[in-house]
């Protein structure tokens, strides 16, 4: 780990990660065994690398069912997570002992729209970071009505914030910039991250990150983590934040170059635009969960690739990209609708103000398509509703067929997969660590 993190207290994940001194990377990793999930937590821990741990829970903790989850450790069923709640905070604070501390930080991660007992668990459990979002994590997941998921996460900031101990700092995550991994342009990625992270300083939650999803241009790529800074250095003043990037969310690559390859374009993204964390996954990505050894062969591998990354130049005034016209004209039209950021939320959506392009929930009006222009960027073949008229000209005869749609879901895998793109700068092949699969 970085020499400067070394000393700060227990109690602010977001104060570790500001203070890191390089990119912090973090794994996605969830056992159902305490056992094994301690062995995963000290593994990171000791990787070659600046990390922070990672909870992620199982399905049925994630859906609210905790008998399934209760039967399967009776029956001794491998979980594809860890149960939180289920194995309950004594159980949890003797699995974290020794291993949570001032230099390694520990979050939960969940993807549920319901999180109340989650956020309890872990509150109780002696943690204070996880992540989420009304929004985020309510459409792409299932079909829970988003005025019950707003509600249900003013509740969990609340919890969030009365819960965890004196001193500690409670810090949440935006899932936004996310949504459903892919074929999402990135100016509402990035308002409705933004969004969410200033519907959880509305509720009280004084500490935040702000994420971004890798998608398919790095340029396009850059243009929406510079916008979302500096939309952040104005729309959340006095709110301790930083940046994430997700590693490519969408269809993975099968093979270990091409995964390798997208790996090191997401490195590459959070060091030259200054993000502060990286949420990073393994080569074995597109056939199985990961073992530990996958998780810390590929954090040590990013760490590496972040060390040779040379930052990028003192980025242009990001106010000037259409990434930042998109996402600032969003953003102002779901804020003129009300104080109450939880209301707005929810009468964009009503209105279609905020469409999400290819999501299948009730509550998302779907008038909005996307599509991969000529440049490989994505960009808009309808708006829907949506209050944008003013700085996207939509193009309606680049529709998505059903068959295009299979295809631009499969356009960067494929890319990578028959060897586009899979060449490091130097011109050489990416190297395959032993061991990495």
């Amino acid at each position: 780990m970085a020499e400067s993190t070394r000393g700060l207290a227990p109690t602010s994940f977001g104060g570790f990660v500001r203070a890191a001194g390089e990119l912090v990377v973090q794994p996605r990793m969830g056992f159902s065994s305490p056992e094994r999930m301690r062995r995963g937590l000290d593994a990171t821990r000791a990787a070659d690398a600046t990390t922070v741990g990672t909870l992620t829970i199982d399905s049925y903790t994630r859906v609210g069912d905790l008998p399934a989850a209760r039967r399967a450790l009776d029956e001794g069923v491998d979980l594809n997570g860890y149960p939180l709640v289920t194995h309950g905070p004594q159980r949890t604070r003797e699995m974290l002992d020794g291993v949570l501390g001032p230099e390694f930080p520990v979050q939960v991660r969940h993807g549920s729209a319901a999180p109340q007992d989650i956020v309890r668990a872990l509150t109780e459990a002696g943690l204070h970071a996880t992540e989420g979002g009304p929004v985020s994590y309510c459409l792409p997941y299932g079909r829970t009505p988003l005025e019950e998921s707003v509600r249900n996460w003013a509740e969990s900031c609340r919890i969030l914030t009365d819960g965890v101990g004196d001193g500690a700092e409670p810090h949440l995550e935006s899932f936004g910039g996310c949504m459903l991994g892919q074929l999402c342009p990135p100016g509402l990625l990035v308002a409705l991250s933004l969004l969410e992270g200033m519907f959880f300083a509305q509720h009280g939650v004084r500490s935040v990150s702000l994420s971004y999803a890798q998608q398919i241009d790095p340029e396009q790529d850059a243009e929406a983590v510079r916008a979302l800074r500096a939309l952040a250095d104005e729309l959340l003043p006095g709110v301790d934040r930083h940046i994430v990037i997700y590693t490519y969310m969408g269809v993975h690559p099968a093979t270990r170059s091409g995964a390798r390859a997208l790996q090191e374009a997401a490195v590459r993204l959070a060091v030259r635009t200054g993000a502060e964390r990286l949420i990073v996954k393994t080569t074995a990505e597109a056939r199985r969960i990961p073992t530990i050894a996958q998780n810390v062969a590929a954090l040590e591998d990013c760490a590496a690739t972040a060390r040779r990354t040379e930052p990028g130049a003192a980025p242009r005034d990001a106010r000037g990209s259409a990434v930042y016209a998109e996402a600032r004209a969003l953003i102002d039209a779901v804020l003129d609708l009300g104080p109450d950021l939880g209301d707005a939320l929810l009468t964009a959506f009503r209105r279609g103000w905020l469409d999400v392009p290819y999501c299948l929930h009730p509550d998302n009006a779907s008038r909005s398509a996307s599509f991969i222009d000529e440049r490989g960027r994505l960009a808009w073949s309808s708006i829907g509703s949506m209050p944008l008229g003013h700085v996207v000209t939509a193009r309606p005869a680049a529709a998505l067929t059903s068959g295009g749609l299979l295809e631009a879901l499969h356009h960067t895998a494929a890319r990578l997969d028959l060897g586009e793109l899979t060449r490091a700068p130097s011109g050489e092949p990416y190297p395959i660590r032993d061991g990495a699969m």
